[in-house]
């Protein structure tokens, strides 16, 4: 089981920044994009870290190893990035499958957008983006097999992607969303994660709500709400 997220902060720059913490009551097996953790294998935690919009790390996945570490959390994990206050997560159940979600379109893109043609003279630089980060955490109370693993990030992000077409914006995600998908590591696995299959039509639902519900408003990124 993965446990509810608790809510913690850090010291960085002479702020106090939040970050959410998810410890599994036993190891779980995961699937997911994230920088630190990411591909499959197993995993006691999930760390989703809220970042200035001023973050100019280079190495993500070793910062996310030092707010790991400062936080006790040992073992291999999962670490997130956003620019998007964690405090705002919103999470979905649907059929036991559990999924939360921080949720930023501020710069909502086409997966398949075609490559920009280079400017016949330099441009000025473009105007600083909203946050435009969207996170997913899911756990699924069944063992995965590596297969219904993969097809389950699939299933996940084609549910965000009908949640932020419903929301009008004419977009499959951002440039840096990332998915993470967790099960038990024990038990008879599952072979199927699509939209039809018993545990990706559930996880399906739950992340459109999530995602439907946290993009309904404006989101304002952590450090603009700081500053103010």
């Amino acid at each position: 089981m993965l446990c509810e997220p608790f809510l913690t902060t850090r010291p960085e720059a002479g702020w106090d920044i939040p970050l959410l913490v998810w410890r599994a009551e036993t190891p779980l097996l995961a699937v997911g994009s994230a920088p630190l953790g990411g591909g499959i294998g197993v995993r006691g935690w999930v760390l989703n870290a809220t970042v200035p919009m001023s973050y100019d790390r280079d190495d993500p996945a070793a910062h996310l190893a030092e707010l790991a570490h400062g936080l006790g959390l040992d073992g291999p994990g999962v670490g997130l990035l956003t620019g998007v206050d964690v405090t705002e997560v919103v999470s979905r159940t649907d059929g036991g499958v559990r999924v939360w979600a921080t949720v930023g379109l501020g710069t909502p893109v086409w997966a398949a957008a075609p490559e920009p043609a280079p400017p016949a003279v330099p441009e000025p630089a473009p105007p600083a983006q909203r946050v435009g980060t969207v996170n997913i955490v899911a756990y699924v109370p069944q063992r995965l097999g590596d297969a219904a693993l993969v097809n389950a990030v699939a299933t996940a992000t084609e549910a965000k992607a009908q949640a932020i077409w419903e929301l009008g914006l004419p977009a499959t995600g951002t440039p840096t969303d990332a998915v993470t998908v967790l099960c038990p590591a024990d038990g008879d696995p599952a072979p199927y994660g699509g939209p039809r299959s018993t545990w990706g039509a559930p996880l399906a639902r739950a992340v459109h709500a999530a995602v439907r519900s946290g993009g309904a408003g404006t989101v304002v990124p952590w450090s603009d709400r700081r500053a103010c």
